[in-house]
């Protein structure tokens, strides 16, 4: 009884790793679901739609950044010669207070981003992965923890806190890369 259960058990195992052998599966971040043609990939300086200064070039530099470390492909800021060619635009940024203190004050806010990104066969024309309207949201304390009277204007707060749109930005690459990378 003993013996045939150990044979049905290295069966199970033998069946469960051949049928899994082909799927496909590669190490997280380095796995490509691309056309194999695609060699280099041209990302041009994104568009900024919104008032906050600069916020296209942070978010194109960090999107380059990671396509370039976890990726084979060859990245370059130009939109000629290249197999695919990704694009994004910044439509909206909003900030909102999070979080109150006793005195009525805002302590807390919250940076809302919205873009949409493209990534394009440029052999076909053929649009390979996009997404019209990333969300992405970054909270931060308000300076020394008193409420501005410019709670409306994105540059103030991006002024005042730099490691909230740091953040975001970095998140932004993270998730634009993996998306494409892992067609997820």
């Amino acid at each position: 009884m003993r013996t045939r259960r150990s044979v049905l058990r290295a069966f199970c195992v033998l069946c469960g790793g051949v049928s899994f052998s082909g799927c496909g599966y590669a190490l997280a971040g380095r796995g490509s679901t691309l056309p194999p043609n695609i060699k280099t990939i041209g990302i041009p300086l994104f568009t900024n739609r919104t008032t906050v200064f600069n916020l296209e070039t942070t978010l194109t530099t960090k999107v380059r950044s990671e396509f370039i470390g976890r990726s084979k492909y060859q990245i370059t800021p130009e939109a000629g010669n290249v197999d695919a060619l990704l694009t994004g635009e910044v439509t909206a940024v909003s900030i909102q207070p999070s979080s109150i203190n006793a005195n009525q004050l805002a302590s807390r806010y919250a940076i809302t981003m919205v873009a949409k990104v493209e990534l394009k066969d440029t052999s076909n024309n053929m649009v390979i992965w996009d997404n019209p309207s990333l969300v992405f949201r970054q909270e931060y304390d308000a300076a020394g923890g008193q409420a501005s009277t410019s709670a409306v204007d994105p540059n103030a707060y991006f002024g005042q806190d730099a490691n909230a749109l740091d953040r975001m930005s970095t998140d932004f690459a993270k998730s634009i890369v993996s998306a494409i990378l892992e067609a997820f």
